[in-house]
C-alpha cells in the first residue's frame, strides 16, 4: 500500500510535467492605459544591475498587440546605457507619419520606422531584433520583411538597462504602455544565446532565465498562459425576475434582459449600461430565453409555451409583445435555440416540462409571425434537454442533454452524448456519431461554438446531479467522437428549473465568454460573467514554468511533494488529518463552493438559518476565498493592490489579528526583502507602507500602524468588516459556541478555503491552523449536541467538516447516526459507503470498520 501511495504521487507528478499542454499559449501581457498608473505593467531584464557586452550583441523578441483595448501608445522597450543615454521602442497610433513604430535615440527621431499590418499585429508573433555592430558602429533594427540600420557609437564594455513597457528607472521612469504581449526574450553575444527568458511562468514576479541564471523582474503581470486557463470573472449583477442572456457576437456585447431594464455589458471595454423600459414592465416568465438575430440587428425574447416572440427596439426602448402572467410552469426548460438565415426563421428544439423530455422541433418564422412543428426524418431524435447547439449556415448540430427514448422521465431516464445535425431545407435529423464519456456524466451548457473550417466545437458541460456543480470547457471534433477538457472550472449552483448557463466567443477579441443564471428563492436572477481567452490550455496541465534546464529544481520539488505526503499519510493513520478542498474563486456571496467531497457530501448544504443574509461589501476586506477589498463605497478595489504591496498588507493584517501585536521591521525583512541591504530594505518598506497607506484610506476606519514598534494594520472593526478577524473571534473560545456563531462562521466560509490561490511560505502554517480550527470548532459543537434534539444540524454540521476534510471519521459517524436516528438508513448506508470508497482511493487499504459498528459505538 505504501509502494501504491508513492506510486500514485510520482504518477501524478510527470502526467502533469509531460503534458503537451506546456507548448500552448504563453507570453507578458502588459496592462496599459485601461487601469492607472501605477497598475500598469512593466519588465525589468536585470533587476537592480546592467547587462554589459563586450562585443557585438543582439536582443531579439516576439511581438504582439492585445485586442480590443482602449487606446495603443507608450514605450515598447527601452535601452538605457552607462552614460544614461536611451534608445526607445515606441508605438504612436497618433503619428501622421504613416509608420507608427518608431526608434528614439535620446530625445530625436531616428530615420528608423516600420509598420505591422494591422491583421498581423493583433493575431500573430512578430519577431523584433536589434543588433548592435561594435564592429561598424551600427545599431540594426528587423522585423519581418522590414530592415534598417543607423549610426550608433558603441565601446566594448557597454552596459546596458534594458527595460519593457513601464518603468521607474532613474530619470527615466514612464507610465506610457501600449497593451502589447511579448514572449522568447533572447541576447545573444558573438553568435551565441547568452540569456534566454521564455515569458512563459503562469503567475509571479520573478521572470526565469534559462542560460546564465540572470532572472528578470516584472511589476504587475499580466501572464498570457494564466489568461488562457483560468476563467476571470468579469462582472457579476443581481436582477429581480426570471432574467435571460443573449450576445451580439459583432459588437461583443452581452445582452442581460430583466423585467424593467435592458443591461448591456460591453466585453471591451468593461462597462455595464441599463436601459429602462419605456414600455414599463416586461412579464418574462421563468424558463424565457432570448437571443440576439445577428443578420436584422435585433434584440429576441422567447417563451414556448405562449407561442409569443417579442422584439426589443433600442430607439423607443420598448418591446413588441408582453407575456400573459399568472399561467402554468413551461413545458420547455432549458430548449435550444437557433436563428437560420436560410429562412428567416426561429428553431426551437427539446426541452422538459411535467415529467416528460421532449423532441419536438419548433419553427417561428419571422417574417410572418407564423409558428410550425417540424417534421423532421432520418435518424433518431431522442428527447432532451440540457443539450447544446450550435447553427451553420445550412443547419445546427445537436449535442447530448439528458432523456428517456420514451420521453418520459419515470423511464430510465439518461445522459445522452450523440453529436446529431439537423439540415434546415430538408428537414432532416443525422447522427454523426457517439461520444464515450468515462467517469462522471455530464450534461451541457446551451449553445456549441461550432467552428467549420477546422471541424471542431467547444462546449460546457457540468455534473447534473449536483447542486454545488461546476462548468468545465471541453474542445472537440466533429468528424470523430473525441474530446478534451479545457480551461479551469467555473463555480455554479445548478437547479434545472432556477439555473441556465451559456457560451458565447469573442472573434475579435479572441475571448470565450460564459454566463450563469441562478434565480434564487426571492426571484432575483444572479448573473456572473466570465472569460477565457483562446486557445485555452488543457484542464489537466499543472501549469509550471521555466525551462527544462531547471529539472534539478523539479526533482527536488517532487521529493518534497513525496515527502509531505507521506507525512499526510502518517498522520492520517492516527488522526484523520485537514484536506483543504480545491475551490474555484471568484465566487460572489450567493455561491457555495464546488468540492471533491461531493460524493461524501451527499445533500446540499444549507445555511443552518433560514433569514437570508446580504453581505454589505462596503469597507470590507474578504480572505477566505481569493482575497477582495472593498472602499467606503463598495467598490472594489483589490486591483489596486500588486503583487509586493498584497504581501505586506496580508503579512502585517495577518500578524496584527492573530497575534495581537504586529511584525517586526527585522521579521518584514526576512520575508520580504532578505536579498537585499538594511538600507536598501528600509527603503523599500517606506515606499510600499505609504502606498499601502494611500489604499487603505479608501476603506476609512483602517491604516498602518507602528506606535508599538510593531507594524499594524489598525481597523475599527465596528465600521469595517474582515472576516478573517470575525472568524478568529469564534473559533477563539469554544466554550462559547452557540448556533449564531456556527451559522456565521459557516457564511464565512462558504466563499471559500483561506486565500486559496495565495501562496507565501510564511502563510503555510497559518493555512493549516484555519483548516484545524475550523474543523475542531464544528466537532466541539457537535459532540455538544445529543442526537435526538437536532439531527439536521448534526448533518449540517459534518457536511461543513467535509468541505476541509472529505474522510473525516468523526464527521462521518456522526452524520450517519443523525440519518439513520431520522430514519434516513439508505441516505445514512450511501454516506458510509462513500466515505469507504473514498478512504481506499486514498489509503489502498479498506476503511476498518463495519456499517453497524458505526451505528452501535
Amino acid at each position: 500500500m505504501k509502494a501504491k501511495y508513492l506510486f500514485s504521487i510520482l504518477s501524478v507528478f510527470f502526467t502533469l510535467c509531460c503534458n503537451k499542454g506546456f507548448s500552448q499559449s504563453y507570453g507578458l501581457g502588459f496592462y496599459s492605459h485601461e487601469v492607472v498608473q501605477d497598475q500598469r505593467t512593466g519588465l525589468d531584464l536585470s533587476p537592480g544591475k546592467t547587462l554589459c557586452f563586450n562585443s557585438s550583441f543582439e536582443i531579439a523578441f516576439d511581438f504582439s498587440f492585445m485586442p480590443a483595448k482602449a487606446d495603443y501608445f507608450g514605450y515598447i522597450l527601452r535601452f538605457v546605457d552607462n552614460n544614461n543615454e536611451n534608445i526607445d521602442l515606441i508605438y504612436d497610433k497618433n503619428s501622421k507619419q504613416k509608420n507608427h513604430f518608431r526608434l528614439i535615440i535620446g530625445d530625436k527621431f531616428s530615420k528608423i520606422a516600420f509598420n505591422i499590418p494591422r491583421d498581423v499585429l493583433f493575431s500573430s508573433w512578430n519577431t523584433i531584433k536589434f543588433k548592435f555592430d561594435y564592429e561598424h558602429q551600427l545599431l540594426h533594427l528587423t522585423c519581418g520583411q522590414f530592415s534598417s540600420q543607423t549610426s550608433l557609437a558603441l565601446k566594448k564594455g557597454d552596459c546596458f538597462k534594458i527595460l519593457f513597457g513601464a518603468n521607474e528607472y532613474l530619470g527615466f521612469k514612464t507610465t506610457d504602455v501600449p497593451p502589447m504581449k511579448i514572449k522568447n526574450v533572447k541576447i545573444s553575444e558573438g553568435g551565441d544565446v547568452k540569456y534566454a527568458w521564455p515569458l512563459n511562468e503562469y503567475q509571479g514576479i520573478m521572470v526565469r532565465e534559462e542560460m546564465g541564471n540572470k532572472d528578470a523582474s516584472v511589476v504587475n503581470p499580466l501572464w498570457i498562459k494564466k489568461l488562457h486557463h483560468e476563467w476571470q470573472l468579469l462582472q457579476t449583477l443581481s436582477i429581480k425576475g426570471a432574467a435571460s442572456v443573449a450576445f451580439d457576437a459583432k459588437k461583443e456585447v452581452l445582452n442581460i434582459i430583466g423585467i424593467d431594464s435592458l443591461y448591456k455589458y460591453d466585453i471591451k471595454s468593461g462597462k455595464l449600461d441599463p436601459i429602462n423600459y419605456s414600455s414599463g414592465n416586461q412579464n418574462l416568465l421563468r424558463g424565457n430565453q432570448s437571443l440576439y438575430d445577428d443578420k436584422n440587428k435585433r434584440l429576441l425574447n422567447v417563451y414556448v409555451d405562449q407561442k409569443l416572440v417579442s422584439t426589443f427596439d433600442t430607439l423607443s426602448k420598448k418591446w413588441s409583445k408582453n407575456y400573459i402572467p399568472n399561467t402554468p410552469i413551461t413545458d420547455f426548460w432549458q430548449f435550444n435555440k437557433f436563428y437560420s438565415e436560410t429562412d428567416s426563421s426561429l428553431y426551437l428544439i427539446g426541452g422538459y416540462g411535467h415529467f416528460i423530455y421532449k423532441n419536438q422541433i419548433q419553427r417561428y418564422h419571422l417574417p410572418s409571425g407564423t409558428w410550425q412543428d417540424v417534421k423532421v426524418i432520418g435518424d433518431r431524435f431522442t428527447p432532451r434537454y440540457l443539450a447544446a447547439s450550435g447553427n451553420t449556415k445550412t443547419g445546427a448540430y445537436i449535442f447530448g442533454g439528458f432523456g428517456s427514448s420514451s420521453g418520459e422521465q419515470i423511464l430510465n431516464p439518461r445522459n445522452l452524448y450523440d453529436l446529431l445535425y439537423f439540415d434546415v431545407k430538408k428537414k432532416t435529423i443525422k447522427k454523426i456519431y457517439e461520444l464515450k464519456v468515462e467517469g462522471e456524466h455530464f450534461v451541457f451548457g446551451n449553445s456549441l461554438i461550432i467552428n467549420e473550417k477546422s471541424n471542431t466545437y467547444y462546449a460546457l458541460v457540468f455534473p447534473k446531479h449536483k447542486f454545488k456543480s461546476h462548468l468545465q470547457l471541453i474542445q472537440g471534433s466533429l468528424l470523430k467522437p473525441e474530446y478534451k477538457r479545457v480551461g479551469s472550472l467555473i463555480p455554479y449552483l445548478f437547479h434545472d428549473i432556477n439555473s441556465f448557463a451559456d457560451l458565447f466567443y469573442c472573434a475579435e477579441s479572441k475571448r470565450f465568454i460564459a454566463v450563469t443564471l441562478f434565480r434564487d428563492e426571492g426571484d432575483r436572477t444572479h448573473v456572473q460573467i466570465y472569460s477565457l481567452y483562446s486557445p485555452p490550455i488543457n484542464a489537466d496541465v499543472k501549469l509550471l514554468s521555466g525551462s527544462t534546464k531547471n529539472v534539478f529544481i523539479v526533482i527536488l520539488t517532487l521529493l518534497a511533494a513525496v515527502g509531505i505526503g507521506w507525512f499526510i499519510y502518517v498522520r492520517r493513520k492516527k488522526r484523520a488529518a485537514v484536506v483543504i478542498t480545491p475551490v474555484i474563486h471568484n465566487a460572489d456571496p450567493i455561491s457555495v463552493i464546488s468540492a471533491n467531497s461531493a460524493a461524501v457530501v451527499s445533500d446540499p448544504v444549507k445555511p443552518l438559518s433560514e433569514k437570508k443574509v446580504v453581505e454589505e461589501c462596503k469597507s470590507s476586506i474578504f480572505l477566505f476565498g481569493d482575497m477582495q477589498v472593498f472602499d467606503k463605497q463598495g467598490q472594489e478595489i483589490t486591483k489596486q493592490f500588486t503583487p509586493l504591496i498584497k504581501e505586506l498588507f496580508l503579512v502585517i493584517l495577518l500578524y496584527t489579528i492573530r497575534w495581537e501585536r504586529g511584525i517586526s521591521s527585522e521579521k518584514l525583512k526576512e520575508l520580504l526583502w532578505f536579498d537585499k541591504s538594511d538600507e536598501s530594505a528600509r527603503n523599500n518598506r517606506s515606499v510600499n507602507i505609504a502606498k499601502l497607506k494611500s489604499i487603505l484610506e479608501k476603506i476609512e476606519h483602517c491604516t498602518v500602524s507602528k506606535e508599538t514598534g510593531y507594524w499594524k494594520i489598525i481597523c475599527d472593526f465596528e465600521s469595517v468588516y474582515v472576516d478573517y478577524q470575525q472568524y478568529f473571534e469564534i473559533i477563539k473560545d469554544k466554550k462559547k459556541l452557540n448556533k449564531e456563531k456556527i451559522s456565521e462562521l459557516a457564511k464565512i466560509i462558504k466563499r471559500g478555503p483561506f486565500l486559496p490561490n495565495t501562496s507565501y511560505e510564511w502563510m503555510d502554517p497559518f493555512k493549516a491552523e484555519i483548516s484545524n480550527e475550523i474543523i475542531d470548532t464544528y466537532l466541539h459543537f457537535a459532540h455538544s449536541i445529543v442526537i435526538a434534539d437536532d439531527p439536521e444540524l448534526l448533518i449540517e454540521l459534518a457536511n461543513y467538516i467535509f468541505y476541509f476534510d472529505s474522510i473525516n471519521e468523526e464527521a462521518m459517524v456522526i452524520k450517519c447516526k443523525a440519518l439513520a436516528h431520522l430514519g434516513k438508513h439508505s441516505q445514512s448506508k450511501n454516506t458510509y459507503e462513500s466515505f469507504c470508497k473514498e478512504y481506499k482511493l486514498l489509503y489502498g487499504d479498506d476503511f476498518d470498520k463495519s456499517f453497524n459498528d458505526i451505528l452501535s459505538d
